[in-house]
């Protein structure tokens, strides 16, 4: 009998987050309790459309709550059209009506219901800015002690040159919620982050994309078709053949945490300022007088380093039998 992760998905589809979940659902490995959406790539409204069209393609009988549509002390944010198009999934559309509703309560609720009704063994998969978790940290602070863990992708620490995607130290979702970003990052629970020092490393080029459609049925033609959009966008910014993987990672972390190499240490946010959104390490062990800062959070887990080869053949033998 395999080990059941059970999961609560936070996301805001976005390409990669519908790559991210579709890889999941099709993994015997994961149990998925519930997703739960956020702002970030797009308006709230749309982003839990597309959560909801989502679970309906893949056949998912969970509950789907709508959350934070703006930070915690922010604006809300204009969202990226030219990174994910104009409806957050690439070139397709949901249609105008869906058989599935969303959950009466709110993205926090769910996750502090579930997270409850599972003790000790829910891991919080968050793929957006970091807003429903924190609001759920502050409606119901001991759940901190309840959950297995959480995955998170976001953050950019240095590794590998890989600085920010939306400044020069600050990654998008981190930087839509700084404030959110820190207190998470500093609650007492057990945090793996899973930055751009990763996620920029491991690339779906375009011919791994093309197998995908031609020997991975219905799922892969759909992994196709909603990122292509995403693959102009990184050809047009980067000159990049391919996609960044991204979001799957924070995903492929919980079940294959030996793809990882990670390192230890507290980790706070900055908010505010010319590095607003930079997210930075105190490793365990670094020399120096203390860091008053950091020496009252607890560890977080940071990837530095990721087996590019070992994730990418890991997703693609999920679709290709």
């Amino acid at each position: 009998m395999t080990h059941r992760h059970k999961v609560i998905f936070d996301t805001d589809p976005g390409v990669d987050d519908a790559m991210a979940l579709c890889f999941m659902t099709r993994r015997p490995e994961f149990d998925l309790l519930g997703v739960t959406t956020v702002h970030g790539n797009l308006d709230i409204d749309t982003v839990t459309r597309n959560a909801l069209w989502l679970a309906e393609r893949l056949g998912l009988d969970v509950p789907v709550g709508k959350g934070a549509a703006t930070p915690l002390v922010r604006p809300a944010g204009a969202g990226v059209p030219h990174v994910h198009g104009p409806g957050g999934l690439g070139d397709l559309t949901p249609p105008a009506q869906l058989a599935r509703a969303v959950d009466p309560r709110p993205a926090w609720q769910v996750i502090v219901d579930l997270v409850r009704a599972h003790p000790h063994e829910v891991t919080l998969i968050a793929i957006g800015p970091l807003t429903n978790l924190a609001l759920a940290l502050r409606h119901d602070p001991a759940i901190a002690g309840l959950v297995a863990g959480v995955s998170l992708m976001g953050g950019a620490f240095g590794t590998h040159g890989h600085g920010g995607n939306v400044s020069p130290v600050a990654e998008a979702n981190i930087l839509s919620d700084p404030e959110a970003a820190d207190l998470v990052m500093t609650a007492p629970w057990k945090v793996t982050v899973l930055g751009l020092d990763v996620t920029q490393q491991v690339v779906m080029d375009a011919a791994y994309l093309d197998r995908l459609a031609e020997r991975g049925g219905p799922d892969g033609a759909f992994l196709r078709a909603v990122s292509r959009f995403y693959q102009g966008f990184h050809e047009r910014s980067r000159g990049l053949a391919g996609i960044f993987a991204h979001d799957s990672l924070a995903v492929i972390q919980v079940l294959a945490p030996h793809l990882f190499t990670l390192r230890h240490g507290p980790v706070r946010v900055v908010c505010g300022g010319l590095a607003d959104g930079q997210t930075i390490q105190k490793p365990v062990g670094m020399p120096g007088p203390p860091a008053p800062a950091w020496e009252d959070a607890p560890p977080c887990a940071v990837a530095v380093d990721v087996d590019v080869d070992g994730v990418l053949a890991l997703y693609a033998e999920t679709f290709i039998a």
